[in-house]
């Protein structure tokens, strides 16, 4: 049950934010091909790139990738959230009463590791589906087809860091900050704001660590490849990343800083919030 509600709570999450996903992969995107000699600025920032894939690709556009995108938060975060409810309700992450940030760390790290491995093929899919785009503003290689079974594991490199770095800095921030707001006595006890206020604090937290492998491993995911599914720009984590530091600076490594919070601040707030409230009211019915 516990890998139910969570997926069930990402899924709800997803719903509404999936269209910030198409705008930070397009983003993220962008500026990629600059030494090839086929670069231009297609979105100028989070509003501009809403503004001209709704208008170019339509509505539809901003929902491209939807489909696997939910299979993909399902198994993902069902496997991530579950696996750190199971251990969190063991009290393995408690050191004397209290939440041990340490262990929380580890915990949300090993958890962010296996929901990553599972989820990686239809990540891969979904980066493929929300890349693509009319010609005169498709930024990115414009895949059609798929390279064998171990072809959907390709990019998942760098998905494995970027699931658990992002895993440990989210679910240590959300237990901590829980349990700071319950000390504090902002809200009573059972207040759906604990969860959204925890939220929301562990949502800018999750951006900082998490954009820098998020763009990589965007770009790992999507880059063209050869007829034996060999990546043609990069040829694996650390020569993505070595290689847009080199060439676009630091903030290449923050590309679509400002849509990846737009997407993963409300996704993280969202999904943690569904998350809580769905486990209290199960919680509440094991009790009648």
């Amino acid at each position: 049950m516990d890998f139910m509600l969570s997926g069930a709570a990402a899924c709800g999450a997803c719903l509404f934010t999936n269209p910030l996903e198409v705008v930070k992969t397009r983003m993220q995107l962008q500026g990629e091909l600059k030494t090839r000699g086929s670069y231009q600025v297609y979105y100028r920032n989070v509003f501009h790139a809403f503004y001209t894939i709704g208008k170019v690709d339509g509505l539809a556009g901003l929902q491209k990738g939807l489909a696997p995108g939910l299979v993909y938060q399902f198994l993902m975060n069902g496997v991530r959230l579950g696996s750190f409810a199971i251990i969190e309700s063991s009290g393995h992450i408690h050191t004397e009463g209290r939440v041990s940030a340490v262990k929380t760390t580890l915990a949300g790290a090993v958890a962010g590791v296996v929901g990553a491995v599972m989820g990686s093929p239809v990540y891969l899919v979904k980066t493929h589906l929300q890349s693509q785009s009319t010609s005169s503003i498709a930024v990115g290689h414009q895949h059609k087809h798929q390279h064998g079974i171990l072809g959907l594991w390709r990019g998942s490199s760098a998905a494995v860091p970027r699931v658990s770095v992002g895993s440990a800095a989210q679910l240590s921030t959300f237990s901590s900050a829980k349990e700071l707001v319950l000390d504090l006595q902002l809200f009573p006890k059972d207040s759906w704001f604990v969860a959204l206020t925890a939220g929301m604090i562990s949502s800018v937290v999750v951006v900082i660590a998490m954009t820098p492998f998020d763009v990589v491993s965007t770009r790992l995911y999507n880059q063209p490849v050869d007829h034996l599914g060999k990546g043609q720009l990069y040829k694996g984590f650390t020569d993505c990343f070595s290689r847009t530091l080199k060439k676009e600076g630091l903030m290449g490594l923050y590309k679509g800083l400002g849509a990846s919070y737009f997407r993963i601040g409300p996704h993280t707030i969202l999904s943690l919030f569904f998350w809580d409230e769905l486990r209290k009211m199960y919680q509440r019915q094991q009790l009648r």
